[in-house]
This record gives structure tokens, sequence and C-alpha cells, in this order.
């Protein structure tokens, strides 16, 4: 235990805190309202910062490296749900039919924004590239994902997704703050150039935030009561199993193409990563009706928070190894 303990950074003990302090103390009504609007406002401020902090050349090469778009999309959208196909076959006799479902569906769902460019940008990767492609993976994600969870699970799903309150949030909370940091770039490059590690705290700041948020509104909805200990333990389990394949499985395909260390970093985060953002609200869409909504949002909600911790011993492994490489 004490190995352990002293293997993990100060990020990661504040993330296990965090999560600590959700689970004991979660916060409900006014102050989780107000704490949902802070972290919107958050991911906003983080990609103005990170749209003052990159040069155009830089955020030009990320946009047009198209090979690499196509990598991670392909890793979100076809590699993932291939993945999490054989679970529907430990139904019913081993998992519960809503928990197989949950994980189907945690397997169409797009790329997490905020928390795959946070940690690109601790591991010293491929910003510009992540924010084009993890943006972009939410945008085709809200039409992609009731697609492909129809094809996988053989049902009708004639939802009402509000695709363009979707895209409208995309626009607004991520693409248009970047874009104006990108503009004032001039004034504000030299303001952040005396403060140098700024952006890696603010980002940090802004994962601990939607870590509290997230697990508290889960905790709230009585994740604790509805679910039996076996399966939670299953279903955690079985997210260590999928996050390690598709982390071995996407460091192994980006060496495989060539791709530089910067790349196979963004790559890794953005391809590995799913958004509980964008799933919690979709599933409330999709299974309003279904009596086993807990044990279906399982898998997202243990995911989650799951691929931060263990994005915080990866974006070290990296940040490490890129230091050792300049070095």
């Amino acid at each position: 235990m004490m190995g352990l303990l002293r293997r993990l950074d100060g990020f990661t003990l504040l993330l296990l805190m965090v999560i600590v302090a959700a689970t004991v103390w979660p916060a409900g009504g006014d102050l989780a309202r107000g704490l949902s609007q802070l972290s919107t406002l958050a991911v906003a401020v983080l990609f103005f910062v990170h749209g003052a902090a990159l040069s155009r050349k830089q955020v030009l090469a990320g946009a047009m490296h198209w090979r690499l778009h196509l990598f991670i999309s392909s890793l979100t959208f076809l590699v993932f749900p291939l993945a999490v196909l054989p679970v529907s076959l430990l139904a019913p006799q081993w998992i519960p039919p809503e928990l197989a479902l949950g994980f189907l569906y945690l397997g169409v769902l797009p790329s997490a924004v905020s928390s795959s460019i946070a940690f690109t940008v601790m591991a010293r990767g491929n910003v510009p590239a992540a924010v084009c492609s993890a943006a972009a993976s939410n945008v085709f994600g809200m039409m992609l994902t009731p697609f492909l969870l129809m094809l996988m699970v053989s049902a009708s799903g004639d939802g009402a997704f509000d695709v363009t309150g979707a895209l409208k949030g995309i626009v607004l909370q991520l693409l248009l703050p970047f874009a104006l940091g990108q503009l004032l770039r001039p004034k504000l490059v030299g303001l952040l150039s005396r403060w140098p590690g700024f952006v890696g705290r603010y980002d940090q700041g802004v994962i601990m935030l939607i870590v509290y948020v997230a697990f508290s509104e889960s905790v709230n909805e009585g994740l604790w009561q509805q679910l039996p200990v076996a399966s939670l333990l299953l279903a955690v389990g079985l997210c260590l199993l999928l996050l390690a394949l598709v982390i071995g499985l996407s460091m192994l395909l980006a060496r495989r193409l060539g791709l530089s260390l910067a790349d196979e970093i963004a790559a890794v985060f953005c391809g590995s990563k799913k958004s509980l953002a964008s799933g919690l609200p979709m599933a409330k869409v999709l299974f309003v009706a279904n009596p086993g909504f807990g044990m279906i949002v399982l898998p997202i909600m243990c995911y989650n928070q799951i691929q931060i911790l263990c994005g915080a011993f990866l974006a070290g492994y990296y940040r490490r190894k890129v230091e050792a490489q300049a070095a």
C-alpha cells in the first residue's frame, strides 16, 4: 500500500479526495446547480485559454492533421463499440440485461472533450489536434450514438434528441471561446508567458470540478442504494478491462502507423475517453421509460471515474517520456 501511495502524484491523490468528498458530501439543490453552471463556464474558459496559448500555426497544423483525426474517430466509433460487443453475451446468465445494455451504450458514446484535452496538455501531446478531434467527436456523436446503438441492440430508437441544442452547445462552449482566444492571443500571449504554469494548473482544477459535480449527481441519484454490490464490482472490473484494452490497442496501432509521440498521446486520450456529460442526458432520452435506468448508466459513471484516475497515471508516464525524448 505504501508503495502504491508513493507512486501516486499529487494530482491523482487530489482526484481520489474529490471522489471521496463527493461520496460523503455530495452537492445537492442550489449548490449542485451552481457548481454545474460553474463547470460549464470553466470548460468555456478552458478553451478560451487554450485558444490564447496556441499559435495560429499550431492550430492549423492540428486541424489539417486528417490522418490523426480519422484514426481517433475510428477508435471512438468503431474499435470501442466492437470491444464492448462481447459483453452482451454475458447476459442474462452472468450479468443483468440492463447492465449489458449499459456497456453497449458506453461503447457508442463520443469522446469526453474537457478531460481528453486536459490530459493531452498535461502529457505534452498534440493539443490542437486533440481540440479538433474531441470537438468533432461530440458534434458527430450526437448523430452517430443513437444510430450505432440501434445497430448494436437491434432496437428502434426514435427518441427525439435535441441535435440543434447539442450543436449550439459545442459551438458556444467550445469552438467560440477557442476562436476568441485565438483572436485575442496577441494581447494575452505576454500575460500567459509570465505565468507558464497557469494553463496546467487550471486544467487540473477544471478536471477536479467536473469529477465532483458528476460524481455528486450520481450519488444523489441513489447509485449506492439502488445497485447490488456484485453488479457494481463486476461493472468496475469490466470497465478496467475495457479501458486497458482500448488504451493498449491505441498505443499499438499508433506506433504501427508511425505516428509521432505527440500524436500518439492525443490519440490515446481522445480515443479511450467517453463523455459522461453527453452520455447521461442522452441516456435520459433513450431510456426514459426503462425501469433499469440506474443499471444502464452504471457503466458510464464507473468508466468516467476510472478513465480520469488512470488518465492521471498515463499523463505522468507520457510527460516523463516526452521530457526524456526532448532531453
